[in-house]
């Protein structure tokens, strides 16, 4: 199956080396969404390790119902489709996922990486990528996006809260190395839970020991200064009540 200019194969499984035979990489030029490939192909019986990356994403997702701005060479965006263990609970995944995202861009050079609760990516305080997953019969598709460069026709009101990485980034070595540390991540993860890589991700926690604000469409906003999470995920806040906890959701986090 032919790569895309921008991507090669035989480039991305030298890269893996011993890790190549775990992932079947399909690489498109143009999809609406990876994460709804993905889905497709979970529930025709599809195994782990099966990658969709997408050149450009015509209808990318984020969380609640926003949209991914994807345009060609702009991003990196792609789905890996992970088999969940019998009897594993997911609570804390997209942590775990986050983890594994900045491990990466760290062994790839990239200074200043921090983990905004739940799924966020961050590059010197503002957003560079984030993560969605989804579940699909008993799989979940995880889908991750990181911008390159940002994109010339992004909102004006969206851009002084966006980072990229900058050209020029070798994107077969870089997914290489993501899905490496995603292969760590997952497998530490079905072992243990997310409990295994908590010490981990309080250590890239962005909003740590600051006040934040948890906002909400149903309720009014939650102000308590942020103390890291929980073993399961679950956000900690330290408000006059004592220590709350907020699960993810449609909540968003801010700085008080």
């Amino acid at each position: 199956m032919a790569a895309h200019a921008c991507f090669e194969l035989a480039s991305i499984a030298a890269a893996l080396g011993p890790l190549a035979g775990r992932f079947d990489i399909d690489v498109l030029a143009e999809c609406d969404s990876t994460n709804a490939r993905l889905i497709a192909r979970a529930e025709a019986g599809a195994p782990s390790g099966l990658v969709i990356v997408a050149e450009r994403q015509t209808a990318g997702r984020g969380r609640m119902g926003r949209t991914w701005f994807s345009a060609a060479g702009d991003s990196l965006t792609f789905s890996l489709l992970w088999r969940l263990p019998a009897g594993r609970p997911i609570d804390g995944l997209s942590l775990a996922v986050g983890v594994a995202i900045a491990d990466a861009l760290v062994a790839s050079g990239v200074q200043k990486v921090a983990l905004k609760w739940p799924n966020d990516i961050l590059l010197g305080g503002r957003k560079l990528g984030g993560v969605l997953i989804e579940l699909a019969a008993s799989a979940a598709v995880i889908g991750i996006g990181l911008n390159l460069r940002l994109p010339a026709d992004m909102p004006p009101e969206l851009a002084p809260a966006a980072a990229a990485l900058g050209q020029p980034v070798a994107v077969n070595e870089l997914l290489a190395k993501l899905l490496a540390e995603l292969h760590r991540a997952l497998a530490t993860f079905a072992s243990g839970g997310f409990v295994a890589l908590h010490g981990r991700w309080q250590g890239l926690n962005a909003y740590a020991g600051a006040e934040v604000q948890v906002l909400s469409p149903f309720a009014p906003p939650l102000i308590g200064r942020c103390r890291g999470v929980a073993d399961d995920g679950a956000l900690l806040l330290e408000t006059g009540r004592g220590i709350e906890r907020v699960i993810s959701g449609d909540v968003s986090l801010r700085r008080a």
